[in-house]
């Protein structure tokens, strides 16, 4: 029998993952396995815990109280193991950072921080959405990503540091000859009675829909039925002219075929964006990412909150280093 003090970080992987899911086949898939080599791990762990620690229904999976205990020992614990296999690797591994979508701000970062550390390879990738990033990154196949980390579910927070960014003005993608395309901006009591896209049913972009329902409340807005994830140009525009919904987006979006992108006005509501890391990760290549995000976020003026505007009630940001320690107005 397994001894506690003999366990597999294998075996504890596997709890984390389905700790954060709450789901054997979501966690199986970030894991890689198979669904029945997950449960098998996972009834290991008990076993040598002499502890059960989900409760499984047909219709749910939930933490026990020794696995609510056990939870932030794992964490710990994986946060040291990495950290150890990290010492004595030799020259620092590749980086590997999520930049949600090409195209956005978050590039300018990265090319800072390669300027920064030119010896460290810091390598993209593109996950579409901090949440499914996130789960990446505890899983530890990511190593960091950017988003609104105040929209992530606590149990994913836990795991994970964030430095704030910046505010992002935020926008609206219109179809080419919808009646606001003409406008220069758009108020946003314009879009009342109208839905409007913003990743509804993708569950990799929760802390997406999360700030358009937030934003939305209210003003007569709907977020629009989930919708085909179109990845490309092309197949946004063929998507975009089945279906002619208005998409929230950022300012600083990409242009799309057959869309016009105008600022949203009265008020401008603000995305904020944080840095998102694992927890206990050192590496060089995340100190150049914080210095970079900093630098630029100052010479950027992006941690200034313009008069006015809106941002979801008691958001979390992340830390805010150097003279970046100000929290936002309310408002």
């Amino acid at each position: 029998m397994t001894r506690p003090d003999d366990l597999d970080p294998r075996l504890l992987r596997a709890f984390l993952a389905v700790a954060e899911d709450l789901h054997f086949t979501r966690a199986a898939g970030r894991l890689l396995v198979a669904q029945q080599a997950l449960s098998r791990d996972i009834r290991r762990l008990e076993r040598a815990l002499g502890a059960e620690l989900f409760v499984r229904t047909t219709r749910q999976v939930a933490l026990t109280p020794d696995g609510e205990r056990l939870l932030p020992y794992a964490r710990r614990v994986l946060a040291a193991y990495d950290e150890l296999t990290e010492a004595f690797r030799g020259a620092p591994r590749p980086l590997l950072v999520d930049l949600n979508s090409a195209g956005l701000g978050h590039e300018r970062v990265l090319h800072r921080a390669r300027e920064l550390a030119p010896d460290i390879e810091l390598m993209a990738r593109y996950e579409s959405g901090l949440t499914g990033a996130a789960r990446e990154i505890l899983a530890g196949r990511l190593d960091a990503s950017f988003g609104r980390y105040g929209g992530l579910a606590p149990a994913l927070r836990a795991g994970l540091e964030a430095q704030f960014v910046g505010y992002e003005p935020m926008a609206v993608l219109l179809p080419e000859g919808d009646p606001l395309a003409g406008l220069p901006e758009v108020p946003l009591d314009a879009l009342a009675g109208r839905d409007v896209y913003a990743g509804a049913g993708n569950d990799r972009t929760p802390e997406w829909t999360g700030f358009a329902e937030l934003l939305f409340a209210g003003r007569g807005i709907r977020v629009a039925a989930p919708a085909p994830l179109a990845v490309g140009k092309e197949e946004f525009r063929r998507i975009m002219a089945k279906a002619p919904t208005p998409v929230l987006a950022v300012v600083g979006f990409p242009p799309m075929p057959g869309s016009v992108l105008r600022p949203l006005v009265d008020p401008v509501p603000l995305s904020p964006v944080s840095l998102v890391w694992r927890k206990g990760l050192r590496h060089p290549g995340i100190d150049a990412l914080r210095r970079a995000a900093a630098e630029l976020t100052l010479r950027e003026g992006r941690h200034a909150r313009p008069a006015g505007s809106w941002l979801p009630e008691g958001e979390i940001l992340g830390s805010t280093p150097g003279a970046l320690t100000a929290r936002p107005r309310s408002g």
